[in-house]
C-alpha cells in the first residue's frame, strides 16, 4: 500500500471515529435534557440504548471493512 492511500485511510478511519463521537455525546446531552424535563430515568435509559445501538453497529462494520482491507488480496477471495 502507498504512502498515499496509508494516509488517505487514516484520514478517513479519523473522520469516521470522529462522527462516531460527535453521535455519541449528542446523545448524551440529549439524555440529560430529557432527565432535566423530568423523564422517568429508566425511560432515559432505555432511550440512550436504543439510540447507541445503530452507533455501535456503524462502528462494527466500519471495524470489519478495515479488517478486511487489510487482508492480503488471495485471503479476500477465499472469505467470499
Amino acid at each position: 500500500m502507498s504512502a498515499k492511500k496509508r494516509g488517505k485511510s487514516a484520514n478517513q478511519r479519523a473522520i469516521a471515529f470522529l462522527l462516531i463521537l460527535l453521535q455519541t455525546t449528542l446523545i448524551v446531552v440529549n439524555a440529560e435534557n430529557r432527565l432535566q424535563q423530568g423523564d422517568p430515568p429508566i425511560e432515559v435509559f432505555m432511550w440512550v440504548i436504543n439510540q447507541c445501538i445503530p452507533v455501535l453497529k456503524q462502528a462494527s462494520s466500519l471495524q470489519e471493512k478495515r479488517k478486511k482491507s487489510l487482508l492480503p488480496k488471495h485471503r479476500r477471495s477465499e472469505d467470499k
